[in-house]
């Protein structure tokens, strides 16, 4: 099992065992032989290489030491966990590699995906495939506006808007009267587009009012920033407000320096946590508005579960985890909690139909960057988490110097509700 955690490329499929079989004769009291004897095969599907590969990686590992940490205390309701690793590419191979999963290896479910594009197309295959599957990450939302609103076999995260909303409040909270011209560079899908529109939405709804003097869709994956960073030096814009999140945001934040708009814009940026120890402070301005969506390390009260997870994570692989570890690490504690609630409702091994009326009846767990459930409808509710950065630390990137929190049941919108009629009335903590 250790040998996981090291840092080479993994296989294209990985068996990860438990951490060891039930020894003979070794009852478990109150489950029955078949939990003893059987494990419990949960299939992963994650990225392993390009744009999203950090992504992917710290998904893997917040999910691989959620794995060691349980089959330790006993499994899951006495079966210890065995996972099944795939990568996942494109959608049209990650779909295969689903159906591997679910026809060929077996597996009792589903966790993974990072990718918008590929949670959209998958979700429709998970609906048909009858198999529970909890999404990591990728918005399953195009445009906004739900896909698969009654689904019953796929559980989806939180909305990617919910950061772009926590970000556009916490500028006016901490800028506003300091900007009248604003700027976005957003990457020029759905994801980056629905967040640019949520901040100008958000801003028009507080009464603030300001004037849009550039907007810059570099493509997903375009490492060439060049051009975008002289159109917005250019425009000379008070404020920037970016949604990049891939590999191209440390390069833009470089050239950004190297052209001064660090120092001479404000900067929000929603989700740069899933590059946050690639933004060096020697390019990375301080007050600097950073989303970390959820986890964040250097949490300056963390939960003995939290400090438990930084301090292996930092121990086993020199590193700094982002939140993708712990929407790995929710997916796996929200799975276990509900068929540990279904078995004892039940006096014995739930059906999947029980697990899943468990997960959608709102039951919450303690996950590694707080408190987190599903809605009836599919949807998890998780704390966000953003914030101003310094330089004031002993790393050479940057942390926040303020740390505010926001539960998603007050970010994302109401099952079935319009976003954008939402935004007008919605009671937002500010």
């Amino acid at each position: 099992m250790k040998g996981q955690h090291t840092r080479g490329v993994l296989r294209r499929r990985d068996v990860i065992k438990g951490a060891g079989a039930v020894a003979a004769g070794v009852a478990v009291t109150g489950f029955p032989a078949i939990a003893q004897n059987t494990s419990l095969k949960i299939g992963i599907l994650t990225p392993k290489g390009g744009i999203a590969a950090t992504a992917g990686e710290n998904g893997l590992r917040g999910c691989q030491w959620a794995v060691e940490r349980l089959n330790k205390a006993g499994g899951i309701a006495g079966r210890k966990v065995e996972l099944v690793v795939e990568e996942e590419t494109n959608a049209q191979q990650t779909i295969e590699r689903f159906n591997k999963l679910v026809l060929q290896d077996k597996v009792d479910m589903v966790q993974g995906v990072v990718s918008t594009g590929v949670a959209l197309a998958l979700g429709p295959v998970v609906e048909d495939s009858k198999k529970l599957t909890i999404m990591w990450d990728g918005t399953t939302q195009d445009g906004v506006t739900e896909k698969l609103p009654d689904a019953r076999y796929c559980f989806k995260s939180t909305d990617n808007e919910c950061e772009a909303v926590m970000a556009s409040l916490l500028a006016i909270k901490h800028f506003k009267g300091k900007f009248k011209t604003i700027a976005g560079i957003n990457p020029d899908y759905s994801y980056g587009r629905n967040n640019w529109a949520a901040f100008k939405a958000i801003l028009k709804r507080y009464g603030i009012e300001y004037e849009v003097v550039a907007e810059q869709w570099p493509k997903v994956g375009n490492m060439e920033v060049t051009s975008f960073v002289a159109a917005l030096k250019a425009a000379k814009p008070d404020l920037i407000f970016s949604s990049l999140l891939f590999a191209d945001l440390p390069v833009f934040m470089q050239q950004a320096h190297a052209a001064e708009l660090t120092k001479s814009s404000l900067m929000v940026f929603p989700a740069a946590g899933w590059q946050h120890t690639s933004l060096k402070k020697a390019f990375t301005p301080e007050n600097m508005l950073f989303g970390h969506n959820t986890l964040y390390f250097g949490h300056p009260n963390p939960t003995p579960l939290q400090k438990e997870f930084v301090d292996w994570y930092v121990g086993t692989h020199k590193d700094y985890p982002h939140w993708e570890a712990d929407r790995a690490y929710f997916a796996m504690e929200s799975y276990k909690t509900a068929v540990e609630a279904a078995h004892k409702a039940k006096g014995g091994w739930p059906s999947q139909d029980d697990v899943i009326d468990t997960l959608k009846s709102g039951i919450k767990v303690q996950s590694l960057g707080g408190p987190g459930w599903f809605r009836k409808d599919n949807i998890a509710e998780q704390t966000f988490i953003q914030g101003l950065t310094t330089h004031k630390n002993a790393y050479d990137f940057c942390t926040l110097s303020t740390f505010d929190t926001m539960t998603s049941d007050v970010l994302q919108k109401p099952a079935g509700a319009d976003f954008w009629k939402w935004i007008e009335t919605a009671k937002f903590p500010v």
